[in-house]
């Protein structure tokens, strides 16, 4: 059996962790209830509970069979993962890489669980073309998307034996390009009803993926009112993107990595905030994840959810 490769953080990383749980250690709820294999979840507040996923009774008492974040849902008490493969859902917007091209389907991979397919059937045709798929279709897979391409993409089903059928049938999904991918736990994604969203203050446009790949690209014409455009607007050659949007671009990227090495949630308004404090104190981008700025940042959220909380 091949060994898994296990993730220990950096000596810099305990650091940055012990400076976040001292910033943000009297701000109300802002520090989640982790805790680790064999660790007694407190249920003294409680009249009655009912164990969910990761936790089992012993001696009458809750105990973690996991290591995670506890959630509290009324009287139901689980232990939610930090670390996981994703767990796909009805409807949820995903990025994927394709990994094979091969019986009229695209096999993606998606960090998931489960194998993950994209039927030929299940895609739209160049030009738009309403009809059923032919032999010559399925030879000419490849100019549709190839090995290595990213792509953004719906579940459209989930089998009984777990594998999961994508499709890109409208013009929001499709082939990506002209811009970055991030990739972190699919826990921190904070899912919304849009998951396609534009930071117009920036020039960025954000797909949140709910399997944890982040899409960041310049924002293409014809997106405004905070969607994004369609995926063939958003493939845009680099040269055509002004080095100012690059910037931006970059910008974006590290303060997603920054919000997951934090195990803070990911959503529009919590990358806009990372940003905001990047550029009042004049860290560029490069600098974002550096030590020194990260007791900044700590610091203006604990202030921020300070003042929320009054």
């Amino acid at each position: 059996m091949m060994a898994r490769e296990i993730s220990i953080p950096s000596e810099d990383e305990f650091d940055i962790l012990t400076v976040a749980e001292a910033a943000l250690r009297d701000v109300p709820s802002a520090l989640p209830d982790i805790v680790c294999v064999g660790d007694t979840i407190d249920t003294d507040m409680q009249e009655g509970f009912l164990r969910g996923h990761g936790t089992q009774v012993v001696d009458s008492k809750l105990v973690a069979t996991v290591c995670g974040l506890v959630e509290r849902v009324n009287k139901l008490v689980s232990v939610r993962p930090l670390q996981q493969r994703y767990s796909a859902a009805l409807g949820d917007i995903v990025i994927g890489r394709v990994a094979e091209v091969a019986g009229k389907r695209w096999k993606i991979d998606l960090n998931a669980r489960q194998d993950v397919a994209l039927q030929l059937s299940s895609v739209d045709l160049p030009g738009g073309a309403q009809r059923r798929r032919t032999a010559e279709d399925e030879i000419n897979m490849r100019s549709i998307f190839q090995e290595g391409d990213l792509i953004s993409a719906e579940v459209q089903s989930l089998h009984a034996d777990g594998s999961i059928a994508l499709h890109t049938r409208s013009t929001k999904y499709g082939k990506l390009s002209g811009g970055q991918v991030v990739t972190v736990s699919p826990n921190l994604i904070k899912r919304q009803k849009q998951h396609f969203n534009v930071l117009a203050s920036l020039g960025v446009e954000i797909i949140l993926g709910c399997n944890g790949m982040i899409w960041v690209a310049p924002q293409a014409e014809g997106s405004e009112n905070g969607h994004a455009a369609g995926s063939e607007q958003q493939s845009i050659p680099n040269r055509t993107v002004p080095p100012q949007q690059r910037k931006a671009v970059c910008q974006v990227a590290n303060a997603v990595r920054l919000l997951a090495l934090l195990n803070m949630l990911i959503f529009p308004s919590s990358i806009l905030n990372v940003c905001k404090v990047s550029s009042d104190v004049g860290v560029d981008a490069d600098r974002m994840l550096h030590p020194d700025f990260i007791p900044t940042f700590l610091q203006d959220e604990a202030n921020r959810r300070l003042q929320e909380s009054l």
